[in-house]
């Protein structure tokens, strides 16, 4: 596979907190939505892209039971809102909503 996080890839993105992938998930998420507001569909669709590479490293993590369910219905729901019907009804809003603690408390971290 061909990763656009290639450093992340291979092993650096088991070592960040929970957190702190939460937070890097939530940039290109909200890179894809102001993308999607300034109508760039090339660059929402890559940052969206990016944000399911992420996910997807978090869900081969390893990480607790707990976490991974939240993970993997964070996925459904992303690609639910981008790309299908918006049965959870998400909206720009709610996605913002959801990652900006996981941003403030990874740089509280820091």
């Amino acid at each position: 596979m061909s990763y656009q996080h290639k450093d992340l890839a291979v092993g650096r993105w088991n070592e960040l907190a929970f957190v702190e992938q939460m937070a890097n998930i939530g940039s290109e998420v909200e890179r894809a939505l102001n993308w999607r507001i300034k109508k760039n569909a090339d660059y929402a669709q890559k940052a969206f892209e990016r944000a399911l590479e992420l996910i997807d490293l978090t869900l081969d993590s390893g990480r607790s039971y707990a976490r991974l369910k939240e993970i993997a219905r964070l996925r459904e729901a992303i690609v639910d809102y981008f790309f299908g019907a918006n049965q959870f009804l998400s909206s720009e809003g709610s996605w913002r909503s959801y990652f900006l603690p996981f941003t403030y408390a990874s740089r509280r971290n820091h």
